[in-house]
Protein backbone atom coordinates (compact mmCIF):
# COMPACT_ATOMS: atom_id res chain seq x y z
CA UNK A 1 0.00 0.00 0.00
CA UNK A 2 1.39 3.28 -1.13
CA UNK A 3 1.44 6.42 1.46
CA UNK A 4 -2.18 7.98 1.66
CA UNK A 5 -4.06 4.69 0.30
CA UNK A 6 -5.86 3.67 2.41
CA UNK A 7 -9.87 2.65 3.27
CA UNK A 8 -9.80 2.09 7.01
CA UNK A 9 -7.64 2.55 10.04
CA UNK A 10 -5.46 -0.67 11.51
CA UNK A 11 -5.62 -1.54 14.91
CA UNK A 12 -2.05 -1.81 16.48
CA UNK A 13 -1.58 -3.58 20.26
CA UNK A 14 1.10 -2.32 21.25
CA UNK A 15 1.37 -4.10 24.29
CA UNK A 16 4.97 -5.29 23.28
CA UNK A 17 6.12 -2.04 23.83
CA UNK A 18 5.86 -1.89 28.01
CA UNK A 19 9.60 -2.63 29.41
CA UNK A 20 10.24 -5.83 29.95
CA UNK A 21 8.58 -7.70 27.03
CA UNK A 22 10.05 -10.04 24.47
CA UNK A 23 12.32 -8.17 22.16
CA UNK A 24 11.03 -10.14 18.91
CA UNK A 25 7.78 -8.88 19.95
CA UNK A 26 8.74 -5.28 20.32
CA UNK A 27 10.65 -5.59 17.03
CA UNK A 28 7.48 -6.78 15.23
CA UNK A 29 5.42 -4.03 16.91
CA UNK A 30 7.74 -1.49 15.97
CA UNK A 31 7.70 -2.08 12.29
CA UNK A 32 4.24 -2.65 12.24
CA UNK A 33 3.78 1.01 13.57
CA UNK A 34 6.12 2.53 11.55
CA UNK A 35 4.91 0.87 8.96
CA UNK A 36 1.23 2.52 9.22
CA UNK A 37 2.44 5.63 10.26
CA UNK A 38 4.40 5.99 7.15
CA UNK A 39 1.02 5.13 5.03
CA UNK A 40 -1.72 6.23 7.25
CA UNK A 41 -0.40 8.66 9.90
CA UNK A 42 -3.16 7.15 12.15
CA UNK A 43 -3.77 4.41 13.95
CA UNK A 44 -5.67 2.74 17.22
CA UNK A 45 -3.60 1.45 19.78
CA UNK A 46 -4.47 -1.46 21.56
CA UNK A 47 -3.02 -2.83 24.54
CA UNK A 48 -1.57 0.45 25.70
CA UNK A 49 -1.52 -0.28 29.44
CA UNK A 50 -3.50 2.93 30.38
CA UNK A 51 -6.85 1.76 32.36
CA UNK A 52 -10.32 2.04 31.08
CA UNK A 53 -10.90 2.95 34.59
CA UNK A 54 -8.99 5.86 33.99
CA UNK A 55 -10.18 6.73 30.98
CA UNK A 56 -14.19 6.44 31.97
CA UNK A 57 -13.33 8.56 35.04
CA UNK A 58 -11.85 11.64 32.64
CA UNK A 59 -14.79 11.24 30.35
CA UNK A 60 -17.62 11.64 32.95
CA UNK A 61 -15.72 14.61 34.63
CA UNK A 62 -15.84 16.08 30.94
CA UNK A 63 -19.78 15.26 30.68
CA UNK A 64 -19.91 16.88 34.35
CA UNK A 65 -17.81 19.63 33.24
CA UNK A 66 -19.54 20.64 29.79
CA UNK A 67 -22.77 20.26 32.36
CA UNK A 68 -22.34 23.48 34.46
CA UNK A 69 -24.03 26.84 34.00
CA UNK A 70 -22.16 28.95 30.93
CA UNK A 71 -21.88 31.84 34.16
CA UNK A 72 -19.80 28.56 36.08
CA UNK A 73 -17.55 27.79 33.04
CA UNK A 74 -17.01 31.32 32.10
CA UNK A 75 -15.64 31.92 35.44
CA UNK A 76 -12.55 29.93 34.23
CA UNK A 77 -12.32 31.27 30.52
CA UNK A 78 -9.11 30.59 28.89
CA UNK A 79 -6.13 32.56 30.21
CA UNK A 80 -2.82 33.81 28.39
CA UNK A 81 -1.37 30.40 28.80
CA UNK A 82 -3.95 28.79 27.02
CA UNK A 83 -5.58 27.00 29.85
CA UNK A 84 -9.31 27.13 30.77
CA UNK A 85 -12.76 26.96 28.81
CA UNK A 86 -12.66 27.78 25.32
CA UNK A 87 -16.59 28.40 24.50
CA UNK A 88 -18.42 28.24 21.30
CA UNK A 89 -16.64 29.35 18.18
CA UNK A 90 -13.99 30.64 19.63
CA UNK A 91 -11.51 28.92 17.06
CA UNK A 92 -10.80 28.72 13.50
CA UNK A 93 -8.11 26.41 11.21
CA UNK A 94 -6.50 29.19 9.77
CA UNK A 95 -2.35 27.74 9.29
CA UNK A 96 -3.19 24.35 8.15
CA UNK A 97 -1.83 23.20 4.31
CA UNK A 98 -5.80 21.57 4.23
CA UNK A 99 -7.67 24.89 5.61
CA UNK A 100 -10.04 26.15 4.11
CA UNK A 101 -12.75 28.95 4.70
CA UNK A 102 -15.02 27.78 6.97
CA UNK A 103 -17.41 29.13 9.90
CA UNK A 104 -16.04 28.80 13.53
CA UNK A 105 -15.77 25.00 14.91
CA UNK A 106 -18.74 23.60 16.42
CA UNK A 107 -17.50 22.94 20.43
CA UNK A 108 -16.19 23.70 23.52
CA UNK A 109 -13.77 22.45 25.66
CA UNK A 110 -11.93 22.79 28.86
CA UNK A 111 -8.18 22.72 27.91
CA UNK A 112 -5.48 21.53 30.76
CA UNK A 113 -1.82 21.16 30.32
CA UNK A 114 1.26 20.63 32.16
CA UNK A 115 0.86 21.70 35.28
CA UNK A 116 3.33 24.33 36.77
CA UNK A 117 4.35 25.05 40.57
CA UNK A 118 3.46 28.77 41.59
CA UNK A 119 6.85 29.28 42.32
CA UNK A 120 8.57 27.98 39.20
CA UNK A 121 10.68 29.86 36.82
CA UNK A 122 9.04 30.12 33.90
CA UNK A 123 5.30 31.13 35.82
CA UNK A 124 7.42 33.84 37.45
CA UNK A 125 9.18 35.12 34.10
CA UNK A 126 5.90 35.15 32.54
CA UNK A 127 7.46 32.73 29.80
CA UNK A 128 5.03 31.93 26.57
CA UNK A 129 2.46 29.00 27.89
CA UNK A 130 3.65 29.10 31.50
CA UNK A 131 0.85 29.78 33.96
CA UNK A 132 -1.86 28.18 36.12
CA UNK A 133 -3.81 25.89 34.66
CA UNK A 134 -7.96 26.58 35.98
CA UNK A 135 -10.39 24.13 37.62
CA UNK A 136 -13.91 24.92 38.65
CA UNK A 137 -14.95 25.80 41.83
CA UNK A 138 -18.13 23.20 41.39
CA UNK A 139 -15.89 20.14 41.08
CA UNK A 140 -12.82 20.28 42.47
CA UNK A 141 -12.28 16.89 42.23
CA UNK A 142 -11.56 17.23 38.67
CA UNK A 143 -7.72 17.59 39.28
CA UNK A 144 -6.76 14.91 40.45
CA UNK A 145 -8.31 12.95 37.90
CA UNK A 146 -7.06 14.97 35.30
CA UNK A 147 -3.57 15.21 36.35
CA UNK A 148 -3.50 11.53 37.33
CA UNK A 149 -4.85 10.83 33.13
CA UNK A 150 -2.26 12.69 32.03
CA UNK A 151 0.41 10.96 33.86
CA UNK A 152 -1.41 7.79 32.45
CA UNK A 153 -1.40 9.41 28.78
CA UNK A 154 2.83 10.84 29.46
CA UNK A 155 3.97 7.22 30.01
CA UNK A 156 2.12 6.08 26.68
CA UNK A 157 3.75 8.56 24.85
CA UNK A 158 7.05 8.56 25.95
CA UNK A 159 6.94 4.72 25.24
CA UNK A 160 5.60 5.44 21.64
CA UNK A 161 8.36 8.20 21.51
CA UNK A 162 11.38 5.42 21.52
CA UNK A 163 9.57 2.62 19.41
CA UNK A 164 9.03 5.94 16.76
CA UNK A 165 12.58 6.67 16.89
CA UNK A 166 13.31 3.07 16.52
CA UNK A 167 11.13 2.88 13.28
CA UNK A 168 13.58 5.35 11.86
CA UNK A 169 16.31 2.99 12.43
CA UNK A 170 17.45 5.96 14.83
CA UNK A 171 18.70 5.43 18.63
CA UNK A 172 15.71 5.10 20.93
CA UNK A 173 16.30 8.61 22.70
CA UNK A 174 16.74 10.35 19.54
CA UNK A 175 12.97 12.47 20.37
CA UNK A 176 12.56 10.92 23.83
CA UNK A 177 15.58 13.42 25.31
CA UNK A 178 13.49 16.43 24.49
CA UNK A 179 10.39 15.33 26.64
CA UNK A 180 12.55 15.84 29.90
CA UNK A 181 10.03 19.07 30.34
CA UNK A 182 7.21 18.27 27.58
CA UNK A 183 4.35 20.35 26.57
CA UNK A 184 1.31 18.31 27.52
CA UNK A 185 -2.40 19.28 26.45
CA UNK A 186 -5.32 17.55 27.72
CA UNK A 187 -8.84 19.24 25.31
CA UNK A 188 -12.07 17.95 27.24
CA UNK A 189 -14.29 18.25 24.22
CA UNK A 190 -17.84 18.79 23.95
CA UNK A 191 -19.16 18.74 20.52
CA UNK A 192 -23.60 19.14 19.99
CA UNK A 193 -25.52 18.15 18.05
CA UNK A 194 -24.59 19.65 14.73
CA UNK A 195 -26.38 20.29 11.24
CA UNK A 196 -25.66 19.33 7.80
CA UNK A 197 -24.34 22.50 6.40
CA UNK A 198 -21.77 23.23 3.94
CA UNK A 199 -18.29 24.00 5.09
CA UNK A 200 -19.55 23.43 9.33
CA UNK A 201 -17.83 21.63 11.45
CA UNK A 202 -17.16 20.52 15.11
CA UNK A 203 -13.74 20.48 14.55
CA UNK A 204 -13.03 21.78 10.46
CA UNK A 205 -10.55 19.91 7.92
CA UNK A 206 -6.77 20.42 9.73
CA UNK A 207 -3.42 18.94 10.94
CA UNK A 208 -2.51 18.88 14.46
CA UNK A 209 0.76 20.82 15.42
CA UNK A 210 3.16 18.95 17.48
CA UNK A 211 4.36 15.23 17.89
CA UNK A 212 1.53 12.86 18.44
CA UNK A 213 -2.34 13.14 19.47
CA UNK A 214 -3.55 10.19 21.51
CA UNK A 215 -7.37 10.40 21.03
CA UNK A 216 -10.27 8.64 23.30
CA UNK A 217 -13.33 8.74 22.05
CA UNK A 218 -17.29 8.03 23.24
CA UNK A 219 -19.45 5.64 21.55
CA UNK A 220 -20.85 8.57 19.26
CA UNK A 221 -18.25 8.95 16.48
CA UNK A 222 -17.77 11.57 14.12
CA UNK A 223 -14.14 11.46 13.44
CA UNK A 224 -12.78 11.30 9.18
CA UNK A 225 -9.37 10.95 8.38
CA UNK A 226 -8.65 12.37 4.42
CA UNK A 227 -7.11 9.87 2.10
CA UNK A 228 -4.83 10.28 -0.61
CA UNK A 229 -7.81 10.20 -3.26
CA UNK A 230 -9.52 12.94 -1.48
CA UNK A 231 -12.37 10.36 0.69
CA UNK A 232 -13.32 10.93 4.27
CA UNK A 233 -12.60 7.19 6.05
CA UNK A 234 -14.46 7.02 9.21
CA UNK A 235 -12.26 6.90 12.18
CA UNK A 236 -15.49 4.83 14.69
CA UNK A 237 -15.12 4.55 18.08
CA UNK A 238 -13.32 1.00 18.82
CA UNK A 239 -13.49 0.73 22.96
CA UNK A 240 -10.62 0.04 25.02
CA UNK A 241 -8.36 1.72 21.99
CA UNK A 242 -6.85 5.23 21.59
CA UNK A 243 -6.62 7.24 18.44
CA UNK A 244 -3.19 7.87 17.12
CA UNK A 245 -2.26 10.43 14.79
CA UNK A 246 0.45 12.06 13.58
CA UNK A 247 1.33 15.68 14.20
CA UNK A 248 3.20 18.37 12.27
CA UNK A 249 6.13 18.36 13.74
CA UNK A 250 6.93 15.03 13.70
CA UNK A 251 6.51 14.69 10.22
CA UNK A 252 9.02 17.62 10.00
CA UNK A 253 11.45 15.74 12.08
CA UNK A 254 11.21 12.59 10.31
CA UNK A 255 11.56 14.76 7.44
CA UNK A 256 8.10 13.39 5.66
CA UNK A 257 8.86 9.81 6.55
CA UNK A 258 5.80 9.59 8.80
CA UNK A 259 2.63 11.44 7.51
CA UNK A 260 0.53 14.19 9.10
CA UNK A 261 -2.60 13.27 7.83
CA UNK A 262 -5.70 15.54 7.58
CA UNK A 263 -9.02 14.78 9.51
CA UNK A 264 -12.45 16.47 10.49
CA UNK A 265 -15.16 15.59 13.04
CA UNK A 266 -18.68 15.87 11.96
CA UNK A 267 -20.89 15.24 14.76
CA UNK A 268 -24.22 14.08 12.28
CA UNK A 269 -25.09 11.08 15.15
CA UNK A 270 -27.99 13.21 16.26
CA UNK A 271 -26.14 13.15 19.41
CA UNK A 272 -23.59 15.33 21.88
CA UNK A 273 -20.18 13.87 21.68
CA UNK A 274 -17.39 13.83 24.20
CA UNK A 275 -14.07 13.59 23.69
CA UNK A 276 -10.23 13.80 25.19
CA UNK A 277 -7.55 14.18 22.89
CA UNK A 278 -4.20 14.12 24.63
CA UNK A 279 -1.30 15.98 22.54
CA UNK A 280 2.10 14.87 23.43
CA UNK A 281 4.50 17.77 22.31
CA UNK A 282 8.53 18.32 23.23
CA UNK A 283 9.70 21.29 24.95
CA UNK A 284 9.86 24.60 24.15
CA UNK A 285 13.20 24.97 23.47
CA UNK A 286 13.29 21.94 21.02
CA UNK A 287 15.38 22.19 17.89
CA UNK A 288 13.17 20.10 15.66
CA UNK A 289 15.45 19.19 12.81
CA UNK A 290 16.14 16.52 10.47
CA UNK A 291 18.26 13.94 12.04
CA UNK A 292 21.48 13.54 9.55
CA UNK A 293 20.66 9.48 9.43
CA UNK A 294 17.61 9.92 7.18
CA UNK A 295 19.41 11.40 4.74
CA UNK A 296 21.42 9.80 1.60
CA UNK A 297 24.03 11.07 0.51
CA UNK A 298 23.56 14.86 -1.00
CA UNK A 299 20.40 15.13 0.34
CA UNK A 300 18.81 17.76 1.64
CA UNK A 301 16.38 18.32 4.65
CA UNK A 302 12.64 18.95 3.39
CA UNK A 303 12.13 21.46 6.30
CA UNK A 304 14.85 24.22 8.18
CA UNK A 305 15.32 23.87 11.34
CA UNK A 306 12.49 25.09 14.16
CA UNK A 307 12.34 25.62 17.28
CA UNK A 308 9.28 24.24 18.59
CA UNK A 309 8.04 27.07 21.09
CA UNK A 310 8.13 29.73 18.15
CA UNK A 311 6.06 27.05 15.41
CA UNK A 312 3.37 26.67 18.07
CA UNK A 313 3.06 30.01 19.42
CA UNK A 314 2.67 30.87 15.88
CA UNK A 315 -0.49 28.61 15.38
CA UNK A 316 -2.02 29.30 18.52
CA UNK A 317 -1.82 33.19 17.56
CA UNK A 318 -3.93 32.39 14.36
CA UNK A 319 -6.08 30.28 15.50
CA UNK A 320 -7.34 31.21 18.29
CA UNK A 321 -10.18 34.68 19.33
CA UNK A 322 -8.88 35.27 22.45
CA UNK A 323 -4.84 35.71 21.57
CA UNK A 324 -6.62 37.79 18.71
CA UNK A 325 -8.25 40.19 20.92
CA UNK A 326 -4.83 40.19 23.05
CA UNK A 327 -3.10 41.24 20.67
CA UNK A 328 -5.12 44.24 19.24
CA UNK A 329 -5.28 45.18 23.16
Amino acid sequence: MSRGEFSTIPVIDVSALAEGADPAARSRTVAELGRVLETIGFAYLAGHGVPDALVEAMRAMSRRFHALPMEAKLRIRQNAAHRGYMPFSTSTIVTSSVATVTKPNQSESLMVMHDLAPDDPRMLRGDPLAGPNQWPDEMPEIRDVALAYMAAMTGLGRRVAVALAEALDLPGDTFLKHFEDPVLWLRLLHYPQQKDEPDLYGSAPHTDYGFVTLLAQDDVGGLEVRNKAGEWIPAPPIPGTFVMNVADILQRWSNGRFASTPHRVRNLSGRERYSQPFFFDPSLDTIVECPPQLLAAGEAPKHPPVRYGDYVMERLDKNYAYRQQQKAV
